[in-house]
């Protein structure tokens, strides 16, 4: 055992070794340099200590970027909401971008590339989206976080919890409770404000006027948001997320994950000074104080080693590095670690773990196809059918005639004045509406009737293209590529 491991023994330190001097076994001494001996309560809700740290403000952080979920609703762009999923006209307004349901693939990619990006992170650090990002553990954080400030310190919050009903715990508790309904609320207000105008929610409120449909998922979410955050809390994470079942499958021996450095803190054990006459006990670094099983949102001991329970939120780090501080020893007893760490076997880069390279490779792959199809994806879209009984007609002149049905797509949020225009051969005719008007989100429809002299045809097949453009702005156009069928060429 090194010297820092013998805090009785290292002279190197005569401050901690006077320090250590005057303490025992006893809290109170403890409780001289900061560190609090606190019991693990195993039974009931999980009253987590808070407490700061590097990883406590990441959390605090990632918190404070989830207000986006709450304004997004308000945002305009060029005089409409900006993000609103339309599900009525079949319309996803994001920005500058209108998905219909032509290019629903483009949601297809979204979630497939944040699903890969879910499994990606979880092989390089573990559950990384339950520990900081994920809305349960957010609003939790921040039910919890509310709780204290009424109710005080864990150790009186599982006390008033253990209180029979009375009017005195429901006159502390009510506070608490407005405000997480009123939080429950807005969280529904705000996601159904996605699917339907924000501001129209807000007017229709304060007349009464919400449908039935809009009134039961508002009420319903905001309950099942205080339900789950306030009152289930770890039990989500434990007994019902899906995910923190699978986890486990998508980790491998390279993870890094908090993890309790068992050959440096063994033998645990509160520091004491020894008898006269008597050796100091040998025993590792850690002093068995349970700060770390204290902050831990699910109450899980690290130190038993990875558990299901474990979010990887790192707050068990910033609870073991503050009293390694304190009694002045290196931290990092508790860390972001791997199992081939502490089997002594060496690093291995990102760019060489099959994990990581085949789900960053879909992931990519995804990625790219959004991209392409954000650059690509026009403001009009154009189908053309052709008539199929008949074929084709041979008018009395000589000419042979087919017939086409245009379908105009428009993906924009105005009025469409579509143009339609055939080019082929030199000696094509075509016979098309002026223009067509296609509302924001519809489709419009065109009959064409094109002719080519039967002289002029070479082939049973012969190419022609049909354009189509905005009357008003000519930039916008689409083309779309079809044949001409005649009778056989003899």
């Amino acid at each position: 055992m090194s010297d820092h491991e013998n805090p009785v023994k290292n002279d190197a330190e005569p401050k901690m070794a006077s320090m250590l001097d005057e303490m025992d076994v006893s809290n109170k001494n403890l409780q001289n340099i900061g560190v609090e001996l606190l019991t693990v309560h195993t039974e009931g809700t999980v009253h987590a200590k808070r407490m700061s740290g590097m990883f406590r403000n990441v959390k605090w952080i990632v918190m404070a970027l989830w207000s986006i979920f709450f304004l997004s609703p308000y945002l305009r762009w060029d005089g409409n909401q900006a993000i609103l999923f339309d599900l009525a006209n079949r319309q996803f307004h994001i920005f500058w971008i209108t998905i219909l349901p032509q290019d629903i693939w483009l949601l297809a990619m979204i979630l497939l590339f944040f699903a890969l990006l879910l499994a990606a992170s979880t092989a390089v650090a573990g559950r990384l989206w339950c520990g900081y990002a994920c809305f349960q553990t957010v609003w939790e954080d921040a039910f919890t976080w509310i709780e204290e400030k009424i109710e005080g310190q864990p150790n009186k919050r599982k006390a008033l919890d253990e209180e029979p009903l009375s009017f005195k715990k429901i006159r502390i508790k009510l506070p608490k409770w407005i405000i997480w309904g009123v939080i429950g609320f807005l969280t529904s207000f705000s996601f159904v404000a996605y699917f339907d105008s924000a501001f129209d929610l807000w007017y229709r409120l304060f007349k009464f006027e919400w449908t039935y449909t809009e009134t039961t998922v508002i009420l319903g979410l905001g309950a099942a948001t205080v339900f789950f955050a306030g009152f289930l809390r770890e039990q989500v994470c434990i007994g019902f997320c899906p995910y923190a079942r699978i986890h486990g499958a998508m980790i491998d021996t390279e993870t890094v994950v908090p993890t309790y450095d068992v050959d440096r803190g063994e033998p645990r054990g509160r520091m004491k000074r020894a008898k006269p006459g008597e050796e100091a006990p040998q025993l590792g670094d850690c002093i068995d104080c349970n700060l770390c099983v204290a902050v831990c949102p699910t109450g899980v001991d690290i130190r038993k080693g990875q558990q299901f329970g474990c979010i990887t939120c790192g707050l068990c780090i910033d609870a073991c590095d503050s009293v390694m501080e304190k009694i002045k020893k290196p931290k990092g007893l508790i860390r972001y670690a791997s199992l081939a760490e502490f089997a002594g076997k060496p690093f291995v880069p990102l760019f060489k773990r099959p994990r990581v390279i085949v789900y960053s490779s879909i992931m990519g792959l995804a990625g790219a196809m959004l991209v392409w199809g954000l650059l690509t994806m026009s403001p009009i879209d154009i189908k053309v059918l052709h008539e199929r009984a008949p074929l084709f007609v041979q008018m009395s002149d000589g000419t042979i005639q087919n017939k086409y049905y245009a379908k105009v797509v428009n993906k924009t949020d105005k009025p469409l004045e579509a143009k339609i225009t055939v080019t082929g051969p030199k000696s094509l005719m075509y016979i098309a509406d002026k223009t067509i008007r296609v509302l924001p989100g519809e489709v419009g429809t065109a009959e064409i009737l094109v002719r080519i002299p039967r002289q002029d045809l070479k082939e049973v097949n012969t190419p022609i293209e049909i354009h189509v453009q905005d009357a008003n702005k000519p930039a916008i156009k689409a083309d779309y590529d079809s044949m001409f069928i005649s009778p056989k060429i003899r």
